[in-house]
């Protein structure tokens, strides 16, 4: 046990070095592109540096893997140059039971990741969009869906406005059933307007068969109801927002997702994308494994038979190749090609039992 110990220390202590310098590489690059993107915009540095912090956490969650083997790799080849892994094997403990430690940490690190890193990341994801869009427009654009249909909400300098859509057309482009709310800066109603469709072009709503009720006080709305055969009005939000709101997993917690995946498939939209969103996530832990594993394969060997910055560059090399399949599989379960389960667990499944096969060669010969 207190080899087990030091070994998960040392795993520890590598993965959070590496963690930093990472975390600094990442705050710097994305700072420099969050002042590239508000160039010419009434943003002060202050506000960039914070949505700069915001990201970082989206940022590390996704290069989770890269830190994972990199930690390996450290490990075991900082113990085979100061020979505490021949020794190790000399008191007669063979190199998987050295992997035990390092390996559940790692499955810590995931099961973490899973439940505490994921909500931050969904929590911080969102205030990023809701303060990029209140800093370009003036205020947010927030799209939410339930079982009553879609909800949208944009603003900009002369108000805010609430859009309601009973459906949802697969182009992305065109609501039906749709009721507008417009309010002035001020807070207080302007009008609401019932359309038969609406159909995003460029930065218009073209509305279809639409009614217009004036809500100004001393007014009578359905003395001075107007009627239209197509009404323009302008718009902040785009296709591309439409599509990425509804499609876009990672503003959603893990613990919201089931009851996400239930109101999407409600309201009539394909609920594919959230339910392999789901399995992936859950089968991080497992993944996470694989690359320790992965990492251990190529460089649990004594530092004396050389070759090892090509086992170092192997190993890294494995660990993109299996990152790039597990995607892979993602995209093909979110296509229908095939089950969700099956495209979410069965790349770090496979990616296990391979360096499990390749650590049993190095063992046994």
């Amino acid at each position: 046990m207190i080899l087990d110990r030091y070994f998960a220390r040392r795993f520890m202590q590598g993965f959070m070095v590496i963690g930093m310098v990472f975390l600094t590489l990442i705050l710097l690059i994305d700072l420099i592109e969050q002042l590239r993107r508000f160039e010419g915009e009434d943003v002060s540095i202050g506000q960039i540096f914070t949505l700069t912090l915001l990201s970082a956490p989206a940022a590390i969650n996704e290069i989770l893997p890269l830190l994972m083997i990199l930690s390996t790799i450290v490990l075991f080849v900082g113990l085979a140059r100061s020979s505490e892994l021949v020794v190790t094997r000399a008191t007669g403990r063979s190199g998987l039971r050295v992997l035990v430690a390092p390996v559940l940490v790692a499955a810590c690190i995931g099961g973490l990741a899973v439940s505490t890193l994921n909500p931050m990341v969904a929590a911080t994801s969102e205030r990023v969009q809701i303060l990029g869009d209140t800093y370009r427009n003036g205020g947010p654009s927030v799209l939410s869906l339930s079982g009553e249909g879609l909800w949208l909400r944009q603003g900009d300098d002369q108000g805010q406005s609430v859009i309601h859509a009973t459906g949802f057309e697969e182009d992305s482009r065109t609501l039906q059933g749709v009721t507008i709310l417009t309010y002035a800066p001020d807070g207080g109603p302007l009008r609401q307007i019932d359309a038969e469709s609406a159909q995003l072009v460029d930065d218009q709503w073209i509305l279809r068969n639409a009614k217009v009720w004036p809500l100004i006080a001393g007014i009578n709305p359905e003395t001075n109801a107007a009627f239209h055969d197509t009404l323009e009005i302008g718009t902040t939000i785009t296709e591309e927002r439409i599509r990425d709101s509804i499609g876009r997993r990672q503003s959603i917690s893990i613990y919201d997702l089931p009851e996400m995946i239930q109101q999407l498939g409600e309201a009539g939209f394909s609920t594919k994308r959230h339910e392999v969103w789901l399995q992936v996530e859950l089968a991080r832990p497992l993944f996470l494994i694989s690359m320790v594993l992965i990492g251990a394969a190529f460089t649990m060997r004594h530092a004396r038979f050389g070759g090892t910055g090509i086992a170092v560059l192997a190993s890294i090399l494995l660990g993109f190749t299996l990152y790039f399949i597990r995607n892979f599989a993602q995209v093909l379960g979110e296509n229908g090609q095939i089950p969700a389960a099956l495209a979410a667990w069965a790349p770090p499944a496979a990616a296990i039992m391979l360096a499990l096969g390749l650590l049993l060669h190095a063992e046994d010969g």
